[in-house]
């Protein structure tokens, strides 16, 4: 992309060869995410244009930098990067082992070129080794909208037989549903309308709630009261329905948006209730997540574009018409 906001366009550059403990992946797909948005309508600061978004990213090493085979790394491994794209290693989150909170973290498409390409060069740090099970176009989203959710329900306090409630079955809520039912609770899915409640109930969902029929938090209470809301549509009004709607205790993960989300100090006070963010996850995160979702048959549903309607992928991911994720591969 030449200029912010502007439109994708193929071009041809020279490949370079990677640093030391850097590795040369040939893509083979990349996910289309939404916070791409962030990058491509120059959103963070000193986005680089002419633009290479793409923190998805799923292929093979190609092409190994020195010291990257002291690593593990070998020519031909599969493997993905995704919204972690390896930490600085000296700041202090970073020296306390939290490499995701890493103050100098390196998102690809905004630290260095992304994956909306035929190569990308990334460190050794960012690399998650793909299972066999996992084709690429499987494994590019589960880098960054798998991870996502897979770390948000397994660092929580919910425990198997709690009720999780996954508010929005979209691109990640699709994942995160199906991620709650196969670790053993009790998984309320809550979408917008009735004829949403078979498409939850096939993934796996125990309960739907349609947030257009009442108050959600009255519906979560019925149901006992939730030990956990993930929150996965990016929307303040609607996560902030959930929070009268959590058990004792109970805890709301917050999806992404700029919007102030309207709680008040004493819905949480009363109850002890948590209001949290969770940041995607390191490359481990990353391997985990993929080796559940394989040994759980779990897989992303998408639609698989070339690169060359990069234009077409990115417009259907923002407008809401992708079922689920847009996945771009070079040919």
């Amino acid at each position: 992309m030449p200029a912010p906001n502007g439109s994708f366009e193929i071009v041809e550059r020279e490949v370079p060869r990677p640093g030391p403990r850097h590795v040369r992946i040939a893509v083979e797909a990349c996910g289309v995410c939404r916070s791409d948005a962030m990058f491509v309508s120059a959103g963070m600061p000193g986005v680089p244009f002419p633009l290479v978004p793409g923190h998805e990213a799923a292929g093979r090493a190609e092409e190994l930098g020195d010291g990257a085979d002291e690593m593990g790394w070998q020519v031909g491994d599969r493997v993905t990067v995704g919204w972690f794209g390896g930490s600085c290693l000296h700041c202090v989150p970073c020296r306390r082992g939290d490499f995701i909170v890493c103050d100098n973290l390196k998102i690809p498409g905004y630290a260095y070129d992304g994956g909306f390409a035929e190569a990308i060069i990334a460190p050794v740090d960012a690399l998650a080794r793909i299972p066999d099970a996992l084709a690429a176009t499987d494994a590019g989203p589960m880098a960054c909208a798998g991870v996502t959710v897979y770390n948000g329900l397994r660092r929580s306090s919910a425990r198997p037989d709690d009720l999780v409630a996954i508010q929005g079955i979209g691109g990640l809520g699709h994942l995160a549903v199906r991620f709650a039912a196969a670790m053993g609770y009790e998984t309320v899915a809550i979408a917008r309308g009735a004829d949403k409640a078979d498409f939850a109930k096939e993934l796996g969902a125990h309960h739907y709630v349609d947030s257009t029929a009442g108050p959600v938090a009255e519906a979560l209470q019925a149901l006992g009261g939730a030990k956990m809301v993930l929150a996965t549509a990016g929307n303040s009004e609607a996560m902030a329905a959930t929070v009268d709607g959590l058990a004792p205790r109970g805890e709301l993960v917050v999806g992404a948006t700029p919007d102030p989300m309207p709680v008040s100090p004493l819905q949480l006070i009363l109850k002890g209730r948590l209001v949290r963010g969770h940041p995607s996850g390191t490359a481990q995160d990353v391997r985990d997540t993929m080796t559940f979702a394989a040994r759980h048959g779990i897989r992303p549903m998408t639609e698989v574009l070339p690169l060359d309607e990069a234009n077409t992928a990115y417009r259907k991911m923002m407008d809401g018409s992708a079922r689920f994720r847009m996945v771009l591969t070079p040919s």
